[in-house]
């Protein structure tokens, strides 16, 4: 089994937010591999890493990082590969580290997802991929009408909640 997507963080006290995106592709069944790189402590990997991506069969790139948060824009001047980025929350509540990720220059875009949200990285990689694949939109089409029976369910838990003044 080959890895189609890769997810890389700048430190492994990173996974405790980034094994969400793990999750999801573990739950969409594709395969992925996760590294720890360091723009900073180790940018001569970071280099090889993302020049080499694509020719490994990666097609996509998530990408968590904190603080600076040069992790994600450093891959994605590297490669032709959509790059998520993840800003988490090491410091400012996350905020630095959305702006320098959500901040790029033209022609180096990085998608961005909320502070600590790499769940949604996991889902948008999966959209991307699902473009080119029949079973695997089919998949998505699936996990997103059970978002959708949730909330059905949950307003109809709703409903049988009773107050004195409750009009609903």
């Amino acid at each position: 089994m080959e890895p189609k997507v890769s997810i890389i963080m700048g430190s492994t006290s990173d996974m405790g937010v980034m094994e969400a995106a793990a999750k999801i592709l573990d739950e969409f069944e594709i395969p992925f591999e996760i590294n720890a790189l360091s723009a900073h402590r180790t940018p001569e990997e970071v280099e090889l890493f993302a020049k080499n991506a694509k020719s490994r069969g990666i097609q996509v790139i998530i990408a968590g990082a904190g603080m600076a948060a040069h992790l994600p824009g450093v891959i994605a001047s590297m490669t032709t590969l959509p790059v998520i980025g993840v800003p988490i929350a090491a410091s400012m509540g996350g905020f630095d580290a959305m702006l320098a990720i959500v901040q790029m220059p033209p022609g180096i875009p990085v998608a961005t997802v909320a502070v600590n949200g790499a769940q949604n990285a996991g889902i948008l990689a999966v959209q991307m991929m699902s473009l080119g694949d029949r079973e695997l939109a089919v998949k998505l089409e699936s996990f997103k009408e059970s978002l959708k029976k949730k909330i059905v369910k949950a307003n109809k838990d709703l409903s049988e909640i009773k107050f004195r003044f409750k009009t609903n």
